[in-house]
């Protein structure tokens, strides 16, 4: 039996095997009107599809807590109970096919406000739907973005509350994971890193400051999510800066951190916050980050980046680098990719064939 396909519990959840599906935004949503952030059958058949390809656990695309939060006005929400029962479609049909309904909650913060990135994803202003942005410093992104507003206390704490009050509407519409999304420059990112929050008040500077707003959302967040069901924190381990940004030693210091606050699992990705930094890409060039907070934390961890074929998983999860491995773009071009490998690998995928395909063998 391979480690890929075996069973994994974290606290009263067990998902049926180790391939799991990474948020990844659609941006097909309404974007104002009633049916603002609510999910409709684009989002069904795309999350249909993997949950019966065998996938384990499907994290849905990142859904922002406000609609400010949002990343482009074409993205899901979840600040409403119109959206929660459209929800409420989707994770039941997962759930009735044998795969874990998980769901990131975000906030975009200076990044928010964009166009779809197949329109070419610049910034958009009301004109086109958008809005201005918020983040911890007026410092925008990259050329050509506008200055965010700065946050002040009061709305930062808003903020948090908000955070709260879609965790609770996540568990009202079927959701059993719930993620924070603490990565790729958006909010929560923006406040970690000293390369995008520039503040001078308990919630920036020194490296506790700067992980006071990301603690809280977690405190927040867990106190209204159930005892009995885990909890994510997705993360950028490095900027991939030379100086003055967030770095691997970061975020292994904060893993330990986000662990004793009730996070059950570290979702580790890589960059996103500085526009202009160098990455090197490779397959599975993002593992080492998981793989040491695994080794130095107590933490379990998920793997992303380049994940593509049966072996290259099964060894990362064999070889103790991660706990689970995150295949994104991979789902995109497969969706039956865990009932492929399961067969080249000689394994159960754990998730049963649908009765209608059960002729396919």
């Amino acid at each position: 039996m391979s480690a890929l396909f075996e069973p994994y519990t974290l606290r009263e959840l067990t998902i049926p095997n180790r391939v799991w599906m990474p948020p990844m935004c659609q941006y097909s949503a309404e974007p104002e009107g009633a049916q603002a952030g609510v999910p409709h059958d684009w989002h069904v058949a795309h999350y249909a599809a993997r949950a019966t390809g065998g996938t384990g656990l499907i994290i849905m695309e990142a859904t922002a807590v406000s609609p400010e939060g949002r990343i482009s006005p074409y993205d899901l929400g979840i600040w409403n109970d119109t959206q929660v029962e459209a929800f409420r479609r989707i994770t039941g049909f997962l759930a009735a096919h044998g795969t874990v309904p998980g769901i990131q909650l975000g906030h975009a913060g200076r990044k928010a406000s964009t166009e779809r990135p197949w329109k070419g994803g610049a910034p958009v202003g009301p004109e086109a739907h958008g809005w201005q942005p918020l983040a911890p410093s007026p410092l925008a992104h990259a050329d050509g973005h506008p200055v965010p507003d700065e946050l002040t206390v009061d709305q930062i704490r808003e903020i948090v509350s908000q955070f709260a009050d879609a965790a609770r509407r996540a568990l009202a519409a079927g959701f059993e994971v719930a993620e924070i999304h603490g990565a790729h420059g958006y909010l929560v990112n923006e406040f970690l890193s000293p390369h995008s929050n520039h503040r001078t008040d308990a919630y920036g500077g020194s490296y506790e400051n700067r992980t006071r707003f990301a603690l809280d959302v977690v405190d927040a967040v867990r106190e209204v999510w159930p005892d009995d069901k885990p909890l994510f924190f997705r993360i950028s381990a490095t900027d991939w800066l030379d100086e003055g940004g967030w770095t691997a030693d970061d975020t292994v210091r904060f893993a330990a951190e986000l662990h004793a606050h009730g996070i059950d699992l570290l979702d580790v990705s890589t960059g996103g916050n500085a526009s202009g930094a160098r990455i090197q890409v490779g397959p599975g060039y993002q593992v080492p980050f998981a793989a040491r907070v695994k080794a130095e934390t107590p933490m379990p961890v998920a793997a992303v980046g380049l994940i593509t074929d049966a072996g290259q998983a099964a060894k990362i999860v064999a070889n103790g680098e991660a706990d689970a491995v995150l295949l994104g773009r991979e789902l995109l071009r497969n969706p039956s990719w865990a009932r492929h490998a399961a067969r080249e690998l000689g394994a159960d995928v754990g998730v049963p064939v649908p009765d209608q395909y059960g002729r396919a063998g």
